[in-house]
């Protein structure tokens, strides 16, 4: 007898957030192997949605490019700058040898797949790595890490439970139409919520300001990533970015509010703490 999706849904949650909440916690290379899986599998889906598009990205220049981006997070050895001036040159170079047609779309899709996926997913590293040396404040982002995964999740459910229960005024009907004002209201809420919560039980060495910029992060910057993902799929024409994860869909659909929000939650450790 087949389960039924949410059977799989509840299976699949019970068995993956316990492994991802301990992979957060140890960091290190199990952290940096798990980002890694996450963004090429999620550049995968980015190449497949773009197919559809008749867009032929650059999958090996892609997944290069995205692994020494994540591999610069953990360990850095190059300028993020100049690498990505390299990466730049080496894709746009790369298509003089593909006879592919239209090399703007090729390499433009190329390229923004690779800032979209690899930048904003690494970003989950360099907050991981952020006290990278100081044994004694390395747990803490790994417990940053763990806050942050609850709060989005907190924030999805909250929006989507109290926007299915009290939604009224569509918020993107254009790109998603069950999502209203209501739901991404209550998901604000509830990701501030959520963080103070977790600055008394968890992240208490963070300053209130700091957690309250983290609920504020997730609370718009997550709901916003969670409509970019939105807007690609339907113009891709999918439902979802894939399949991979059985009754939740592909990286893509799990974790764009995730490395939607990583860049800024960075941003903000490193002008408020460097």
């Amino acid at each position: 007898m087949d389960l039924s999706n949410r059977s799989v849904r509840i299976i699949v949650s019970l068995i993956a957030i316990p492994l991802l909440l301990f992979v957060a916690y140890i960091g290190r290379l199990p952290f940096l192997f798990f980002v890694s899986i996450l963004t090429l599998t999620a550049f995968h889906e980015f190449f497949t949605m773009a197919q559809k598009k008749e867009a032929h990205i650059n999958l090996a220049a892609g997944f290069l490019s995205v692994l020494i981006i994540c591999i610069n997070s953990y360990s850095p050895f190059i300028e993020i700058n100049i690498l990505f001036l390299l990466i730049t040159i080496a894709i746009l170079s790369a298509e003089l040898f593909r006879k592919k047609k239209s090399a703007i779309i090729n390499s433009g899709l190329t390229l923004f797949g690779v800032f979209y996926v690899g930048l904003f997913s690494s970003s989950l590293i360099s907050i991981r790595e952020f006290y990278h040396g100081n044994e004694i404040m390395y747990e803490q982002s790994g417990f940053l890490i763990i806050s942050i995964l609850i709060s989005i999740w907190v924030c999805d459910s909250a929006a989507y439970f109290l926007g299915t229960a009290f939604g009224k005024h569509k918020l993107f009907p254009r790109i998603s139409p069950n999502k209203s004002w209501e739901g991404a209201v209550a998901g604000f809420v509830f990701a501030l919520i959520s963080m103070a919560a977790l600055k008394i039980l968890l992240i208490d060495f963070f300053s209130w300001q700091d957690v309250m910029v983290f609920g504020l992060i997730v609370g718009v910057i997550g709901q916003t990533g969670d409509l970019v993902e939105s807007m690609i799929k339907r113009d891709a024409g999918v439902k979802d970015s894939s399949s991979i994860i059985p009754g939740h869909g592909g990286m893509l659909d799990r974790f764009d509010s995730l490395i939607y929000s990583a860049p800024f939650i960075y941003m903000y450790l490193y002008f408020q703490y460097y």
